[in-house]
């Protein structure tokens, strides 16, 4: 058998609250400083998304019109990414960048929406209203804009990567299968250079409808992620893209490229959720990296989403591991899809910076040795969890 080839992270495209591009999140991070907006669409926090030059990675006020806001968010996203790993206007090395992506649904028409249902009251053929509205009110690429894969197309479209493409569903555990593949595609030989992510538009009143209605969102003021327990438990959303450009590391060498650091091992599981399952799950995953770990010098970036009990079980079971861990969704919101990558790119973040950013709350330890190794859990708000290694390179 072929020795699996080192995975190396060579790019990173991120854009949230905290603003656009690794050094202005490391940047709030180290200050400590979120972003969240408790008024647009109380009683529910949002972490909403600065305003963004798009034209800067999308060029064309078409491709733009034609996006939805995650979509524009993802593509811009992944041009960043590829700025970072150099592979901007290269047509040759696009051309064999594989992409996968991790998406959910298509986003409502509220406005179309609202005027079907409020015409429905008095409508005194309701089925031939219906249908004459949904003719007329909704624009004709309405069927296909709520398909996930427009993500990918869009990108291969603005940004020229036509390698293969894959999309993936299924809320966080979509985001973890994204980078679980790419990895174990590059490690395994079957590809060379992958570009692999996801976006999250958190502002839609859609999106905040569905959560609401299976009790899934935290109300009123945020509270750091492990502290959310009891009757103050859910998730508080977050608009974020982020991508990742993955690496053969000889890929990566022979074009001169360097590593932000290595991505070494992902792996991801599916529980029932009866209670225990999550912490049997960590702790199943967690065999996977431990003999690998250094003892002091790795920590934990958490994608904990604040819903219950799944957080609280995450929380225990790090407890139990003594390792500083840092709640990512305390300071930028839960990104679903998106989370998961998101969080690797966090953990490059604080490798390549030698240390973790400071705690927040009594439920975050402090860390002062070097950090070398980071594990990134990703536990989904109602199924799917995961785990990577990210090593420094």
């Amino acid at each position: 058998m072929a020795e699996r080839r080192h995975v190396w992270i060579t790019g990173i495209g991120i854009v949230s609250c905290l603003g656009e591009g690794p050094e202005a999140h490391w940047q709030r991070l180290m200050d400590g400083r979120a972003a969240a907006d408790e008024a647009r669409f109380a009683p529910y926090p949002v972490h909403p998304l600065p305003p963004i030059e798009f034209d800067k990675q999308i060029p064309k006020k078409g491709d733009q019109r034609q996006m939805e806001p995650w979509q524009r968010i993802g593509t811009y996203a992944a041009g960043l990414a590829l700025d970072s790993a150099g592979l901007k206007g290269n047509a040759d090395l696009l051309a064999r960048t594989d992409l996968l992506v991790a998406a959910g649904g298509g986003e409502r028409d509220c406005a179309a929406d609202s005027a079907i249902l409020a015409g429905l009251r008095g409508a005194a053929d309701r089925e031939a209203f219906l249908n004459e509205r949904l003719m007329s009110d909704l624009r004709p690429t309405l069927f296909l804009a709520q398909l996930s894969n427009l993500l990918a197309g869009n990108i291969s479209i603005v940004h020229g990567v036509t390698g293969s493409s894959r999309t993936f569903m299924g809320e966080e555990a979509a985001g973890v299968d994204a980078v679980r593949i790419a990895a174990a595609r590059i490690a395994a030989g079957q590809s060379e250079i992958v570009l692999v992510g996801g976006a999250h538009n958190g502002e839609r009143h859609d999106l905040l409808l569905l959560y609401a209605a299976g009790s899934c969102l935290l109300t009123g003021a945020p509270v750091p992620v492990f502290e959310r327990t009891g009757n103050r438990d859910g998730m508080v959303l977050g608009s974020l893209g982020a991508f990742l450009v993955l690496e053969a590391a000889d890929h990566a060498q022979k074009r001169g490229a360097r590593p932000l650091a290595r991505l070494t091992r992902v792996a991801s599981d599916r529980t029932s959720r009866r209670p225990g399952d999550t912490a049997a799950a960590l702790a199943r995953l967690w065999d996977e990296v431990a003999p690998s770990l250094a003892a002091g010098h790795h920590a934990v970036i958490s994608g904990a989403t604040g819903v219950e009990p799944a957080t609280s079980e995450e929380r225990d079971f790090l407890a139990r591991t003594a390792v500083p861990v840092r709640a990512t969704g305390t300071y930028m919101g839960h990104g679903v899809e998106a989370q998961f990558p998101m969080n690797i790119a966090v953990a490059a973040l604080a490798l390549m910076h030698g240390r973790l950013y400071p705690a927040t709350g009594a439920s975050e330890a402090g860390m002062d040795a070097a950090l070398t190794q980071v594990v990134v859990t990703g536990v989904g708000h109602w199924r799917g969890e995961g785990l990577a290694l990210v090593e420094a390179a």
